[in-house]
């Protein structure tokens, strides 16, 4: 890299970090610090939940799918515009009031609501453990971006860090520190792509006869993907609306439930159309590239074996000119950093509110500079566990995956049920978790190919139903 680029690059790490620092100042207790007081308005939040879920993983994930499958792989972001706009008809309506009233800091402080606090211990433990995943396949993501930029960096110091960078400004700032960074790196993500990225890229791989030319003819159609793969993202996307602990946050910090609906809105549409056909296209303009041997100066001749998910940055630091690849490579790992320091400030509230605040209770515990620790601690966990990991998107799903089954059939009992039953959520959680952890471990051969998320929610759906109507049926028998 050059030292203009590099220079754009290292000014704007330092600027995140003094946006930390700033908001460090004003962080006066755990509301300001998890929830940023309540009063934030719907552009910053709609551009902080759709920089949160897809953000750097997902862009390099989609990048990915651009590479190996083309157009078709933006489908997978059309199941978030479903899973935002269904939050905004079935969920906040349900979800805001509640919680601006008994003032939540966290997700699981709504089925605590509900049901009871042992339901919300668990539900804190399972939301946990799958954003420390979450935020390790971002940390990857950086690394995996960092490595092409930076040929020197091996994976694991590039996780390194990546992972230092965006603990440090998690750690000191907060929740405002993160929706206002948020907004600021995904505009000059948006800008950058559509202004510089692509346009250049375009060009310089030659344009839209080359690209007919190099590519097979399925990867400019929208059915290059099969039923299954459509059904797999679904069930595993569109949930985590409902049970995405950095979602609630959000929730809580807006002013109003207006303001809140709104920011769903501005959020699922940057998620499909706008985000979901940058990413492949760049995916898609890397393959051409692959295949024109443009990246054969540094070791990736046509026919080669190569990571799929390093196709889009090796590209950018291929055609971008000198000035513009400092640019652009501070956006993506904006958008990286976007997400990771959301997960973080989710895995630190969990633990802090509803695992610590569990055995210990409110009072010296729940203070910013424990919060911080909790924080440093969580985020040095995920580095340590994304310099294990390969794959970007599978860690990303996985954990989505975790969250999902264990948390999503609570979550609708809740919205559903008059009086749902503890005993059906707390067995749910325990057997839906369970067995798409189990799975994904084992990594046992599922039939007809499907995630082991349908497996997970399927037997948390059963398992809620039945104890749901046994606790219903008791009820009545004991009121004859």
């Amino acid at each position: 890299m050059h030292l203009l680029d590099l220079s754009i690059f290292v000014l704007y790490m330092i600027a995140m970090i003094g946006v930390g620092i700033y908001f460090m100042r004003k962080n006066k207790s755990n509301e300001d610090y998890f929830v940023g007081g309540r009063n934030m308005s719907a552009g910053h939040i709609g551009l902080s939940v759709v920089a949160t879920d897809v953000g750097g993983g997902f862009s390099i994930g989609l990048g990915g799918l651009g590479f190996v499958m083309g157009l078709s792989g933006s489908w997978m972001l059309f199941s978030g515009l479903i899973g935002a706009w269904l939050s905004v008809v079935f969920l906040i309506p349900k979800i805001y009031p509640i919680a601006k009233k008994h003032q939540f800091l966290t997700f699981p402080e709504t089925l605590n609501f509900h049901y009871n606090k042992k339901v919300a211990l668990v539900a804190g433990i399972i939301s946990l453990i799958g954003y420390i995943g979450f935020t390790s396949s971002q940390i990857l993501a950086g690394a995996k971006l960092a490595s092409a930029t930076f040929p020197n960096f091996t994976i694991k110091e590039a996780a390194l860090l990546m992972g230092v960078i965006a603990v440090v400004y998690t750690v000191i700032g907060g929740i405002k520190a993160v929706i206002y960074t948020d907004t600021i790196q995904w505009m000059i993500l948006m800008v950058g792509l559509c202004f510089i990225g692509i346009p250049i890229a375009y060009f310089k791989i030659g344009g839209w006869d080359v690209i007919q030319q190099s590519l097979p003819a399925e990867f400019l159609s929208f059915t290059n993907v099969s039923w299954l793969t459509l059904f797999n993202w679904l069930i595993t996307i569109v949930p985590i609306w409902f049970v995405g602990m950095t979602l609630y946050q959000r929730i809580y910090a807006c002013r109003d439930e207006k303001t809140a609906k709104k920011a769903w809105k501005i959020a699922g549409l940057f998620e499909w159309p706008v985000m979901a056909f940058m990413g492949v296209i760049l995916g898609m303009f890397a393959r051409v590239a692959f295949n024109q041997g443009m990246f054969t100066g540094i070791g990736y001749a046509p026919g080669s074996e190569m990571d799929a998910e390093l196709g889009l940055p090796l590209l950018l630091t291929t055609v971008l000119p000198i000035g513009f690849i400092g640019l652009m490579m501070s956006a993506y790992f904006s958008a990286i950093m976007s997400t990771a320091d959301s997960c973080l400030m989710a895995a630190s509230g969990n633990f802090m509110t509803d695992i610590l605040g569990y055995f210990k209770g409110e009072g010296k515990y729940n203070q910013v500079r424990l919060s911080q620790f909790v924080t440093l601690i969580i985020g040095a966990l995920a580095i340590v566990l994304a310099t294990m990991m390969q794959n970007v998107l599978d860690l990303m799903l996985y954990s989505y995956a975790f969250m999902v089954s264990g948390l999503l059939v609570p979550v609708l009992g809740a919205l559903i049920c008059k009086k749902p039953s503890s005993k059906a959520a707390l067995i749910a959680m325990i057997l839906g978790g369970g067995t798409t952890l189990i799975l994904i471990l084992s990594k046992i051969e599922l039939p007809f190919s499907l995630d082991a998320n349908f497996f997970g929610i399927l037997i948390a759906t059963i398992s809620f139903i039945v104890v749901q109507n046994y606790s219903n049926y008791k009820q009545k028998t004991w009121q004859n």
